[in-house]
């Protein structure tokens, strides 16, 4: 481990990622948060919270997740014409 007076803020040691790795990261961020807010929606339906789960699922509508007779249901998206 280098001291802090060793390292240089401005130097290279830390590379800047592509836009594809930028682009693949997001995704893996967003995938583990919409798994998490998965979690946390079956827990609360299976405690009998479903009206807070409902709640928590409208507030949170990029997860895709709904709440149907206390069940946790992906959202599914019709085209409107």
């Amino acid at each position: 481990m280098k001291r802090i007076s060793d390292i240089n803020p401005l130097g290279k040691e830390r590379s800047n990622p592509s836009e594809a790795e930028r682009a693949k990261l997001q995704q893996e961020r967003l995938q583990e948060e919409r798994d998490a807010g998965y979690q946390k929606l079956v827990e609360l339906c299976n405690l009998g919270e479903f009206d807070m789960a409902k709640q928590l699922a409208d507030r949170n509508y990029h997860w895709g997740y709904e709440i149907v007779d206390g069940m946790v249901m992906e959202r599914i998206e019709f085209d409107r014409p």
